[in-house]
């Protein structure tokens, strides 16, 4: 792997690398050179297999963060790539045409984040969402709750749970008794002040 990042450094401008395992790295890459490295990869380095492209939403930076997963079958070694997109304008190049799968992750990727692959096939058809009118359902902007109440109509014995409390409760009873007790001698001891 060490061997593949250094001929990668001098191939692109990798501006951050990181060798997880022995069978796998990841590289960060500015996206214009994305679809010259995965080429490169394929090509070249052997990287015949898309594994996978997720995104993840850097709300707090104002950016996604795109990752391609290829796989050597030969070496059975992994590599992501990484770059990150404005996420105020997220559109990056296609690379449809170097895997035919890529196309279905871009078009889930457009659907649920707003990212932009223009010149991808169907990529502005729907696929899960169809009829939907919010904003992409995946960004961190996007309000669960809100759109969940907007949406369904409330019913009897319905009851909304804090994720975490519950969670403390079931997997830590007596500590979220003992929580709960000291929460409320607190509370009894300022009204009496």
């Amino acid at each position: 792997m060490k061997e593949l990042l250094e001929r990668l450094e001098d191939r692109f401008t990798v501006t951050e690398s990181d060798v997880e395992r022995d069978n796998l790295a990841f590289i960060t890459l500015p996206s214009k050179e994305v679809v010259q490295a995965a080429t490169h990869l394929r090509d070249i380095e052997g990287f015949g297999h898309l594994v996978m492209i997720s995104a993840v939403d850097y709300i707090e930076r104002g950016i996604f963060q795109l990752t391609y997963i290829l796989h050597n079958y030969d070496k059975h070694s992994d590599i992501g790539v990484r770059t990150e997109i404005d996420r105020r304008n997220p559109v990056m190049d296609s690379i449809h045409h170097l895997w035919a799968a890529a196309r279905v992750y871009q078009q889930e990727l457009r659907e649920m984040f707003g990212i932009d692959f223009p010149g991808s096939p169907r990529v502005d058809e729907p696929m899960i969402l169809e009829g939907w009118d919010n904003i992409p359902p995946m960004r961190k902007d996007f309000d669960t709750k809100k759109y969940a109440e907007e949406t369904y109509f409330p019913r009897e014995g319905r009851v909304t749970y804090d994720p975490a409390r519950a969670m403390e409760e079931k997997n830590y009873p007596l500590e979220a008794r003992v929580k709960k007790r000291i929460q409320k001698l607190l509370r009894e001891g300022k009204d009496e002040d």
